[in-house]
């Protein structure tokens, strides 16, 4: 009987050990590739095994849900599913002798809802003439800088200008967090450098400055309010609508619905406040949902430019009807991307601020919802889409 017991409690023990053993798998170069899976699309990331990094860590951004992540050398690969705020580790060994601990992690919740006292802070926010919006903060408690609020970013990326002009010294970049003073309330943040970005502005402030708190814009009264917890009375209020969202490539989606010539496209749209434009539309998606483009109106062939300067030729068309949840845009003129889309081999349609400055909006990156209210600039007529631009 003793016996049986010692052998039972021993497989017990290895039963144990191996459900906790780190998983291993082999390269023999130090090129890697990760494939995160978002729905019916893989999101791409080149990756540098680096045995002297003593935890090598890549980050996969808010989820919502689980998530599949294949991680694959030029000899082996590893699939496994990470949840919203989980890290997995595993072990590279790399050319049969190096040991390279990497992790895998998804950004942890976050929510400011029981902070108290709730902060309510509201800061000056406005829309130029280009369609940019911007306000201004203070840069390491020295530096004002105006930034335009892009929900297509993170962080904090200033312009290479900006930091030739604005500072006496060039700040530290990628790695060092600076304290970021946005209307009363003080922020870290690590900071980039772009070549462009919208008119009038030193650069972009990234949304997940502000994740686990829930941001209104409200542009009847040029206002962003920065809050810790959800407003009541913007849930009482029925002339919102609530959108649900979801994170690709850390950046918040909705869903929206394109119709043209009678055919309907429904897919999840990139929210991006940064986006100048009415509507930037993937050739491919369309291509896939059967879509009539030949119905559509050309208007004008013009050369785009991304952050970083690249070029990005599109059609601007006109689009029959645009259809946010109940709200409904008729002839939007709309481009389409001709060329692959560049952000990380996904391919996204993305809302921009032509469209989204037309409504009152809440974030709600607590519980990752958007809600939308038409303000006076509703039926305001469309800024000339024809022209190139970012």
């Amino acid at each position: 009987m003793k016996t049986i017991l010692t052998l039972l409690l021993a497989l017990n023990a290895c039963t144990c050990f191996a459900q906790k053993a780190t998983p291993i798998i082999k390269a023999h170069s130090t090129k890697a590739v990760i494939y995160v899976k978002y729905d019916q699309s893989n999101s791409v990331y080149q990756w540098h095994i680096n045995p002297n990094v003593k935890r090598d860590v890549f980050t996969v951004g808010k989820l919502t849900k689980t998530t599949t992540v294949t991680f694959k050398t030029d000899s082996d690969s590893l699939i496994f599913t990470i949840k919203p705020g989980q890290k997995k580790d595993f072990i590279i060994l790399l050319n049969d002798k190096d040991s390279c601990l990497t992790q895998v992690q998804s950004i942890e919740t976050k929510s400011l809802a029981k902070r108290s006292p709730e902060i309510h802070d509201s800061i000056p926010f406005f829309v130029n003439q280009y369609n940019t919006n911007f306000l201004r903060v203070i840069f390491d408690r020295t530096d004002s800088l105006v930034l335009n609020f892009d929900t297509g970013a993170n962080d904090v990326a200033l312009t290479n200008d900006a930091l030739k002009r604005k500072f006496r010294s060039r700040p530290t970049l990628y790695n060092t967090d600076y304290t970021l003073q946005i209307g009363s309330k003080l922020y870290t943040s690590k900071v980039h450098d772009i070549e462009m970005a919208g008119h009038e502005t030193d650069g972009l402030l990234g949304w997940n400055n502000f994740d686990g708190m829930v941001v209104e814009l409200n542009y009847d009264e040029n206002k962003l309010i920065v809050h810790s917890n959800m407003p009541k009375q913007i849930l009482r209020d029925k002339d919102y609508h609530a959108f649900k969202m979801r994170y690709i490539d850390n950046k918040p989606f909705i869903e929206s619905e394109l119709q043209q010539s009678g055919t309907k496209a429904k897919n999840w749209f990139l929210f991006d406040l940064g986006y100048t434009r009415t509507v930037m539309l993937d050739s491919d998606l369309l291509k896939e949902a059967h879509f009539p483009t030949r119905d559509m109106t050309v208007l004008s062939k013009v050369m785009m430019h991304g952050a970083s300067g690249n070029e990005i030729p599109v059609i601007t068309a006109d689009l029959d009807l645009l259809k946010i949840g109940n709200f409904t845009l008729k002839n939007v003129p709309i481009q389409v991307m001709q060329h692959a889309n560049p952000m990380h081999g996904l391919n996204i349609h993305i809302l921009g601020n032509d469209i989204l400055k037309r409504f009152n909006t809440v974030l709600d990156f607590q519980k990752n919802v958007v809600y939308l209210k038409p303000n006076k600039i509703y039926d305001a007529d469309f800024a000339d889409q024809t022209k190139s631009g970012t």
